[in-house]
């Protein structure tokens, strides 16, 4: 009867011990496991907080802060050559500088939100900034002493400095409160999803998609209504209608924020990499173990570095795992860790994952070039074309709206038709991968400069049988046959620009992805920069000996063609190395 006793009462104390282990477990289950924390630093509980419940606050920021940005950017040309009395050149030089530093400033940001304040102060500071430049350009066209006097005739005068100097005060004030907004709305917004929950992984997918819709929709509205009043009712009222949504935007953010997850910042990134690297440097005489567990890394659950989880080790790069070893140095008793001289297997890992980024990165460049043509040669190849539907003109710029509704109409496509397809499968819950769709983006790319190449083959072809290759006049066919090398690039961007969102942030580091973010804006500008430099060799090689070239000023003379051909080829060779690329890389392992 003992022995019975003694059995009963072990069954007894083992399924309590389940039963407490199942209720702890359920407990933990209630906070997100991502680290995230509410305003005031505590942990979080899933149900009342982040999710789609947040999602509306950061969605209706991210569209009203793009409509904004673009009720100034898509008109700005024309207030310089026509308010400011600026030449052509000199606007167009004025406009890409300030764009070019639209995508570089986004470092800084980046750099402040995962170093120091968080996403979400860096956001607040950031979006104020914006505001105030938002007001200083408004005024600066509505108070007649601080724009130019109306031309008299033919004769207009020009800014005074201290005009122009309120002018592009605003202006850059704009160019750094993009910068603070642009790496850190979207990394928020997914930190609003547990990435250790498969259900809101899945539901993370979603939002990057409604994301990228919602900067279309500002965009849509400032590329037509806002022109409109622009150029109908007024520069102040055009100026001041986009400083009224960047209020709304600031309004929207702060009222959702206590319903958002904050994730800690982690410190200088910039600075654990120079870390890895001394470290590594200094120990380059030492040799690894063949057992990973041998090297650094803190027995905490927690990751040394704030609001990171730990990455498991990668067998990859060994030398940079050398910043690991531990020396006979570094297990002396009672000396202080140094991190110059020794690094956790995390910090090390952390500047692995972005070496392995690079090769993703840098394929980007190249369809960021092909992105670029869309307010570039697309419009002057539809400047050529017939422009007119009975006696209304369209202007061949305006053609680019087809772009935004082509993402506007593939993002719910996408969302609601094609990825349940997909995962039927594929088996991926979000249907692909974030490098399967970068792909198929690729792909698309190259069709798109094809058809841009066969609309300029049959333009030039008609051309010649009309004997107008000589003039420089339009030729008689619809500028609407754009329409689908307009509709191809939308479809592309929701494939490439999407997924690279997803990509950099699932892949990048915890304390990093403000700046992977960052990072991947920079494909925008280098982009541009690689369309220019195409464009000035191309132009070099082909007017040698006096020939006219492939683009003329005749485009009626010249080869287009050849050109969008050459696009299509480079897109080619790029979707090729990146395939090989995709095929190597190893993603990210956390704990």
């Amino acid at each position: 009867m003992d022995d019975e006793q003694r059995d009963d009462d072990q069954v007894e104390d083992d399924r309590s011990i389940l039963e407490e282990g199942l209720l702890q477990n359920e407990g933990s289950r209630q906070y997100t496991g991502d680290g995230s924390v509410d305003i005031k630093g505590r942990p979080v509980l899933k149900h009342n907080t982040g999710n789609w419940k947040a999602c509306p606050f950061i969605l209706s920021t991210e569209c009203c802060e793009r409509l904004a940005y673009y009720g100034i950017a898509t008109n700005l040309v024309t207030y310089l050559t026509h308010k400011l009395n600026e030449g052509n050149v000199a606007a167009a030089r004025n406009v890409t500088t300030w764009q070019g530093t639209c995508y570089l400033t986004p470092l800084i940001g980046a750099v402040l939100a995962d170093a120091y304040w968080g996403r979400y102060w860096t956001i607040a500071v950031f979006s104020t900034i914006y505001f105030i430049g938002m007001c200083t350009l408004s005024l600066s066209a509505s108070i007649p002493a601080l724009k130019p006097a109306e031309c008299v005739g033919s004769v207009c005068p020009s800014a005074t400095p201290a005009q122009y100097a309120v002018f592009f005060f605003g202006l850059y004030l704009i160019a750094l409160g993009t910068g603070g907004i642009k790496p850190c709305v979207s990394s928020f917004g997914a930190d609003q999803f547990d990435d250790t929950d498969p259900s809101e992984r899945i539901r993370k997918g979603s939002f990057f998609n409604w994301f990228y819709f919602s900067i279309n929709i500002g965009a849509l509205v400032s590329s037509s209504l806002i022109v409109w009043v622009q150029d109908n009712a007024g520069w102040g009222l055009g100026f001041g209608i986009p400083a009224l949504f960047m209020g709304i935007a600031i309004a929207s953010f702060f009222s959702g924020t206590p319903l958002y997850r904050f994730q800690k910042p982690g410190g200088s990134p910039l600075t654990r990499m120079c870390q890895v690297l001394v470290a590594s440097f200094r120990k380059r005489n030492l040799s690894v173990p063949e057992d990973s567990t041998l090297l650094y890394e803190i027995q905490d659950k927690n990751s040394a570095i704030e609001g990171s989880r730990k990455l498991d080790h990668s067998n990859e790069l060994k030398c940079l795992d050398k910043a690991s070893v531990l020396s006979v140095a570094d297990t002396e008793s009672g000396v202080v860790i140094n991190p110059w001289k020794l690094c956790t297997v995390t910090q090390v890992e952390e500047l692995k994952i972005l070496i392995r980024m690079f090769p993703i990165w840098a394929t980007g460049i190249v369809f960021s070039a092909v992105y670029a043509q869309m307010s570039t040669m697309f419009v002057e190849q539809g400047m050529m074309m017939d422009t007119t539907i009975g006696s209304f003109t369209i202007p061949p710029a305006s053609l680019s709206t087809f772009d935004v509704i082509s993402v506007i109409f593939w993002v719910p496509i996408y969302d609601r038709v094609i990825v349940p397809i997909a995962r039927t499968f594929t088996g991926k819950e979000r249907g692909f991968s974030e490098l399967q769709r970068m792909g198929i983006g690729l792909f698309i790319s190259v069709l798109c400069m094809s058809a841009a190449a066969v609309v300029e083959i049959k333009r030039l072809q008609l051309a010649r049988e009309l004997g107008l290759t000589d003039q420089d006049v339009a030729v008689p066919l619809s500028i609407f046959w754009q329409i689908p090398q307009y509709f191809l690039l939308g479809a592309a961007e929701i494939f490439t620009f999407i997924g690279q969102l997803e990509f950099f942030y699932d892949q990048s580091p915890d304390a990093m992805r403000s700046l992977c973010s960052a990072l991947s804006l920079l494909t925008t500008s280098l982009g541009n920069y690689l369309s220019s430099f195409i464009l000035t060799i191309v132009t070099y090689l082909t007017t040698k000996g006096g020939k006219a070239g492939w683009i003329p000023d005749n485009l009626n003379e010249g080869h287009l063609d050849y050109f969008f051909w050459l696009l299509a080829g480079l897109s080619f060779l790029n979707m090729v190395v990146y395939v090989v690329c995709a095929k190597k890389y190893k993603q990210k392992k956390a704990s």
